[in-house]
């Protein structure tokens, strides 16, 4: 497969009273062509949030903004734009990283989690001296990270996000 120089097309889901941002690392082929977050059908990220926040399942794009809003969470990725294979991770270079001041500036943000190795190592890398914010790395909701079930992924993120 080859490579592609792709930038990040769509914004960060946040507003004034958010206390939480979680990112991604890039979007996948299936979140490009939705052009919205964890777009792909296996992606457990939805899932996984409906359940540590205790709401339902959400299926459409404002569904998911509100959920995410009305719990005060903000969702967006570490990546500005990159060179990557498909929707591979490990394939991931030419980094250039999103500039955080938007949403540090303009909410109530105070703690970063990261969902998976790849946000985690790229964000620490390059952004953490920039925001001054240490990340927590939660696991993987991708479906690549197929060691972790839907069950598992919910108990540890629920018990590591602080709101």
């Amino acid at each position: 497969m080859e490579y592609q120089s792709l930038k990040h097309t769509f914004d960060p889901v946040f507003n004034a009273d958010s206390k939480i941002l979680i990112l991604g690392s890039f979007p996948s082929v299936k979140s490009r062509e939705n052009n919205f977050f964890y777009g792909h059908p296996q992606n457990r990220f939805w899932k996984v949030m409906a359940n540590v926040l205790d709401w339902e399942v959400p299926s459409t794009i404002e569904e998911k903004k509100t959920m995410l809003l009305s719990n005060h969470v903000a969702v967006w990725d570490v990546i500005a734009s990159c060179s990557i294979q498909g929707s591979s991770d490990t394939s991931i270079k030419d980094v250039v990283v999103n500039d955080f001041s938007k949403i540090l500036e303009n909410s109530k943000v105070e703690r970063i989690y990261v969902n998976g190795g790849k946000a985690y190592e790229l964000y620490h890398k390059y952004a953490e001296k920039v925001t001054g914010i240490k990340a927590v790395k939660l696991p993987s909701t991708s479906p690549a990270n197929a060691a972790w079930s839907l069950e598992k992924l919910t108990k540890i993120w629920k018990e590591t996000i602080e709101y």
